[in-house]
């Protein structure tokens, strides 16, 4: 059956954060000025961002939950709609605000929702894919008629100073080799807040445009590459990870510094174009007989424009070359929102007033975890 993302809503917390109040409201480490901030800045292009945090007081102002649970108030698929219509609810994040219970119950209680289908999904960036996923599926297989999936990230609450110590890369090294930042100080000046909503339904609106899931595919190559992003553990020499319950009790992990978010950089670099770009993309493209032609707009969610031309650079290697002039993001102004941004991208553009009836759109989202990368393909359908 049809499926259709008949709206789409999204919450950023509080006045936006521009490049040089950010360390106002994050915080220094050890009240030093970052020595590789304008560097990682210049290099993921990003001009503007919101933290769900008081810039004054730099104390939260807002859940995950609640950040979700706002987006989610702020559709409107039908008129007089309200979230008690909501058949089933579907939420992926990597921050959530506990370890357990699951981010979607957390958010059907800030909705204060009558019993429902409540599902999570975790995971980083791919997160908020799946979730949009999982309500397809649930009403495309006849379970519920609608389904509302979100994804959401509350990244400020890891990216204050207190999760960081005083290591970084020199920015004379940086220079050189930009990938060098893309650790814990990279994320800093990358990830911010915010939560994205979609309204899924087997039925078309009544008006104005929305979107047609085509398909939803997910390649991750976990079963052979080493963890990339991580937090909640440490890495060890031989790859693998240690995770905290683990070590001597919670104190001490935390002493050890293993809940700030972590990347290895080298795997990065050497795998996250090549995984995504020569290996999902013609996978997935061969089975869904997928040419590049027939592509009206591309949605990559990217984290920095650092992989802007990296990935062009690798679609067209793969013989799936997208043109510049097809690509639609919004990382300047919002930053990169995690498992939120494929939301955002598709609600700008959406409602940009660029699209028209039958256009085709390619959505990209990918993920350093351990490798894993969605595509999806949409098409617009308008009154008829």
């Amino acid at each position: 059956m049809d499926i259709f993302i008949n709206d789409l809503a999204s919450f950023l917390p509080n006045a936006p954060v521009d490049n040089d109040h950010i360390e106002e409201v994050l915080g220094r480490i050890n009240n030093l000025p970052s020595r590789t901030k304008r560097r990682i800045l210049n290099n993921n292009k990003i001009n503007t961002r919101h933290y769900a945090l008081d810039p004054a007081t730099g104390r939260a102002t807002h859940t995950n939950a609640q950040l979700t649970a706002e987006a989610v108030r702020r559709l409107r698929p039908t008129a007089g709609f309200t979230p008690a219509d909501i058949e089933c609810l579907c939420c992926g994040s990597a921050s959530p605000d506990l370890a357990m219970p699951g981010h979607g119950v957390m958010v059907a209680g800030e909705l204060r929702l009558p019993p429902c289908d409540v599902v999570t999904t975790a995971g980083i960036c791919v997160a908020g894919v799946t979730a949009l996923k999982y309500a397809c599926m649930n009403v495309a297989c006849g379970s519920v008629d609608n389904a509302v999936a979100t994804g959401s990230e509350i990244a400020s609450s890891y990216m204050k100073a207190g999760f960081f110590s005083a290591e970084s890369a020199p920015a004379a090294d940086l220079k050189k080799k930009p990938i060098l930042g893309f650790d814990a100080d990279f994320l800093r000046w990358m990830l911010s807040d915010g939560a994205g909503a979609a309204y899924v339904s087997g039925k078309k609106n009544d008006a104005g445009l929305c979107y047609r899931v085509e398909w939803i595919e997910n390649r991750s190559y976990a079963g052979e590459l080493e963890t990339c992003m991580y937090a909640g553990g440490r890495k060890q020499a031989d790859g693998q990870v240690q995770g905290w319950r683990q070590m001597n009790g919670s104190l001490a992990a935390a002493e050890e510094n293993v809940f700030a978010v972590r990347q290895d950089v080298k795997l990065l670099d050497e795998h996250i174009v090549k995984t995504a770009m020569a290996r999902a993309l013609p996978a997935i493209a061969g089975k869904r007989k997928l040419r590049p032609e027939s592509i009206d707009w591309y949605l990559p969610h990217y984290s920095s424009d650092y992989f802007r031309d990296r990935f062009y650079q690798g679609m067209k290697g793969a013989g799936f070359e997208i043109p510049y002039e097809k690509w639609f993001t919004n990382l300047a102004e919002v930053g990169n929102i995690g498992s939120a941004s494929i939301y955002l991208l598709m609600e700008g553009l959406l409602k940009s007033g660029n699209l028209k009836d039958g256009d085709r759109v390619l959505c990209f989202i990918p993920e350093s975890g351990r490798f894993s990368h969605c595509f999806m393909l949409l098409t617009v359908v308008g009154v008829r």
